[in-house]
């Protein structure tokens, strides 16, 4: 139907919807730090038109240097590009869509923990990427306080919340 450089839409059995065109696949990262604070991330998405929280996330295999690596190479780059954070210890958590009416996207979740600061993060150079540490304790409400400042959220948020309150 129409394609990007990105993106295309396709028409198969009368749902129209979106793949991606440059990636094996997306990874989602449910960061925790030894003091017990969840690791989301800020910045603009155009498609909205205004700064999203959201958990550091990424895609595999988006670039000829990434070709074939794993999903949790992925999470391991994504995470100290976003966040500067590295983590001693990783667990795969669960795979889901974020809008299956939408995309055939399927998002690979990992939980992090054990972080180490290394870097200052921000994303690439193409990106503008606020890191936000909040205590788990205090999350919900740093939340409702955003959104009530007129921040955007990534449902997905809720997710890695809800898997970074098992971490003990």
């Amino acid at each position: 139907m129409a394609a990007g450089k990105w993106l295309r839409l396709v028409h198969r059995g009368g749902w129209e919807y979106v793949e991606r065109t440059r990636a094996s696949g997306v990874v989602a990262i449910v960061a925790v730090t030894p003091a017990r604070e969840i690791v989301l991330v800020e910045q603009v998405r155009p498609a909205v038109g205004k700064s999203v929280i959201e958990l550091p996330a990424g895609l595999a295999g988006d670039a000829a240097e990434f070709a074939g690596e794993d999903f949790e190479t992925a999470a391991r780059r994504e995470l100290e590009e976003e966040t500067g954070y590295q983590a001693a210890e990783w667990r795969y958590l669960m795979a889901g869509y974020g809008s299956a009416g939408l995309a055939n996207e399927q998002l690979d979740f990992f939980l992090a923990t054990g972080l180490e600061k290394v870097a200052e993060g921000g994303g690439d150079q193409h990106e503008a990427i606020t890191v936000h540490t909040i205590p788990l304790e205090q999350a919900d409400t740093w939340l409702q306080q955003r959104l009530a400042e007129g921040a955007g959220l990534d449902c997905k948020v809720y997710a890695g919340l809800y898997f970074a309150q098992q971490v003990k």
